[in-house]
């Protein structure tokens, strides 16, 4: 396991038994008080606080600490062992905190809580805004020509898993406006991909990114020009469907932000 990734336990088990509370050793890979200690629904608030100033996602993440802990900490009061404002401890003494770190061609997120890494993402920079936004032009990059820009990419090679299709199906939802997966689209031959893959062995047997999205854009029923609210929703379904949540290089999420950036770019 990644350090600071939060656990998943087999079967779920620590967030099913009621007879003790969860707690953060159980679903986080800390030590000391901290590891002893149970989830506290205010923890969780000010982490998702924490959060949503940093990325500015305006809801949880998905799969992210802040959802793990709100889902701990609802478990924990409902069955009696917290209040429902009670703060923790070592959160009381140390805080929680957000961080982002700007890299070439990359940042990387991490979060603590009480001094200790809970969770840490990589993903391409954010995708500054403009006024007026240049993907509202008709020449803007659209996101069905993001998608193939990844098959064309180094990553085109790559065989698809369950967070390419994620993030295939967010941008097929941002392209069309529609919040379902167009029967026979783009979205449902990455989901079968992945699919068919999770049941292959042999790596060079699999179906690649490329096979899927080479003609993404006779896939897709609308299309539009990539946004920087567009690149956000897909960059978070890539990451939380992988354990390091990190998105691909040259990936489906990096395609969607680099169209984002260039329509923001425009003059």
């Amino acid at each position: 396991m990644s350090q600071g990734q939060p656990r998943r336990p087999e079967g779920g088990d620590a967030l099913q038994q009621q007879d003790r509370p969860v707690k953060y050793g159980d679903v986080f890979d800390v030590s000391g008080d901290l590891a002893a200690q149970p989830v506290a629904p205010r923890d969780a608030a000010l982490l998702q606080s924490a959060e949503d100033t940093v990325q500015g996602l305006g809801q949880t993440q998905k799969g992210g600490p802040a959802a793990v802990m709100q889902s701990a900490a609802t478990l924990n009061a409902r069955a009696g062992h917290v209040g429902r404002g009670q703060l923790s401890g070592p959160v009381a003494d140390a805080g929680v905190a957000v961080t982002e770190t700007e890299l070439p061609g990359r940042r990387v997120v991490t979060e603590s809580v009480a001094g200790q890494v809970v969770g840490r993402f990589v993903a391409p920079p954010p995708v500054a805004a403009t006024e007026p936004s240049g993907a509202l032009e008709q020449d803007a990059v659209t996101i069905g020509r993001a998608l193939e820009g990844a098959a064309a990419a180094g990553a085109g090679g790559k065989a698809v898993d369950q967070s390419d299709a994620a993030a295939v199906q967010a941008a097929e939802m941002r392209a069309t406006g529609r919040n379902l997966t167009v029967p026979g689209g783009v979205a449902a031959a990455a989901q079968a991909a992945a699919d068919q893959n999770a049941r292959i062995v042999r790596e060079e047997n699999k179906v690649k990114l490329r096979d899927v999205l080479s003609d993404a854009r006779s896939k897709l029923p609308e299309d539009k020009g990539a946004t920087r609210e567009d690149a956000e929703k897909v960059v978070s379904a890539e990451i939380r469907n992988k354990l390091n949540m990190a998105t691909t290089p040259g990936g489906v999420a990096d395609a969607v932000t680099t169209a984002a950036r260039l329509n923001q770019e425009r003059p």
